[in-house]
């Protein structure tokens, strides 16, 4: 069984029910008989423009809880998990910000040869410090922050060769 239902605009609360008919789905008439179902729609959080929308969704007297990002997010996470697959193979290895934060300290240099696991630099975001280590063993090709800058996710910080 699938519903299909739309949250219009931004709305800030409870959404009135909605009642999904199947026939007034595209290929409604091959789903002519099917059970209609009453959805809710409650959004729960909302921290930033670029952060996810948390919803409370319930079908049927079945809840769920989701998360909706913007598709640019989402981009930047698949890339994310892309690089750490492809990080075993040959090539620069671009080492990208998954979170904001500001730059702490910055352990190596441009030429500089690296181990894989090794300790690239440190992040701090939300009071806390991430260390960000290489991917593989390789040469470092490019640090392109320093010591106290501001970055977003997605900044190119480190290129591993």
């Amino acid at each position: 069984m699938s519903i299909r239902a739309t949250l219009l605009g931004a709305h800030a609360g409870l959404v009135e029910p909605l009642v999904v008919d199947p026939e007034g789905l595209p290929g409604g008439d091959d789903r002519a008989g099917q059970e209609r179902h009453q959805v809710l729609i409650l959004e729960l959080a909302r921290a930033h423009s670029a952060a996810a929308r948390r919803l409370e969704v319930v079908v049927d007297g079945w809840r769920f809880e989701l998360e909706v990002e913007p598709e640019a997010r989402a981009a930047l996470r698949d890339k994310a998990r892309r690089d750490r697959g492809a990080a075993g193979h040959s090539g620069p290895a671009e080492v990208r910000a998954i979170i904001p934060g500001v730059i702490v300290s910055v352990a190596v240099t441009p030429g500089e040869t690296v181990g894989a696991g090794q300790q690239l630099l440190v992040v701090e975001a939300m009071k806390m410090q991430n260390e960000l280590r290489a991917p593989r063993a390789g040469t470092i090709g490019r640090v392109a922050v320093g010591t106290g800058s501001t970055i977003e996710v997605g900044d190119l910080l480190v290129v591993v060769e």
